[in-house]
């Protein structure tokens, strides 16, 4: 979007894993464009103070919390508002991927392995949108964007908890687009495919990793800043008939219907 100027001075958003990866990406985006930032992270938090150190702009805070704990992903929102006097604006980011075969494992791995997944991927984000809510309507409207996954829709046939919750957060996005419209949120699902981070690294320079980038016909995978770019679209005003949609960025590796 080069040569696009996005004006987010006097936002505030709210960015969870915003330490790594698509987070760090999105979030160093929106401060360059004026937002200031709450990173939120999980447990690396000497990452966490790096990511803040290096966004531009002042004013930014850090957050700690565990997203697989109902209760601190509730309380997100309500420290976020407190640190930057308000909200603007929450990217539902963070997430995990954990290999888990349903025909492997016995049945009390397969329920730990499901309920972590789908509490950080599904029951934390909609927690912390429950919570983000009354703080967007004090504003008179803002932005709620859920990074998904293709996984919602190809399937995940090795962790299918993860597709499970992916495809569990798009419904939920739309369902509050058309929830949320009276009181001016526009809500949007981003679907990335495969992502350099670090989360998939150890695929993508691995074994796999010619495979995995010749899913796409152009031989690649996204890099977190074009995901990240979707996103400050998405909050920057200027393309709010989005709303309610499932944005697909996955380098044409997996085209639904």
């Amino acid at each position: 979007m080069s040569g696009v100027v996005f004006d987010l001075k006097g936002r505030r958003a709210l960015v969870t894993g915003a330490n790594r990866g698509i987070g760090l990406a999105t979030a160093r985006l929106l401060a360059e464009a004026g937002a200031r930032i709450a990173v939120h992270f999980h447990s690396d938090e000497v990452l966490a103070q790096e990511a803040l150190a290096g966004l531009a702009g002042r004013d930014h805070c850090l957050l700690q919390a565990d997203l697989a704990d109902l209760e601190e992903a509730r309380t997100l929102a309500d420290r976020a508002a407190d640190q930057l006097g308000g909200l603007d604006i929450l990217v539902n980011n963070a997430g995990i991927y954990e290999p888990h075969d349903i025909t492997a494992l016995d049945p009390n791995e397969w329920r730990t392995a499901w309920q972590r997944t789908i509490d950080v991927n599904l029951h934390g984000p909609a927690m912390t949108i429950a919570a983000a809510i009354p703080y967007l309507e004090r504003e008179g409207g803002g932005y709620i964007v859920n990074i998904t996954s293709r996984g919602a829709f190809r399937g995940e046939p090795e962790a299918p908890a993860y597709g499970a919750a992916k495809a569990g957060l798009n419904s939920l996005g739309q369902s509050l687009a058309l929830k949320l419209a009276p009181q001016g949120i526009h809500v949007l699902n981003v679907a990335p495919g495969y992502v350099m981070t670090d989360m998939t690294r150890e695929y993508l320079v691995g074994a796999q990793g010619e495979a995995i980038r010749g899913q796409s016909p152009h031989g690649r995978v996204a890099q977190p800043e074009e995901i990240a770019q979707v996103v400050l679209l998405a909050v920057s005003g200027r393309a709010d008939a989005m709303t309610g949609g499932i944005v697909d960025v996955n380098c044409a590796s997996y085209l639904r219907p």
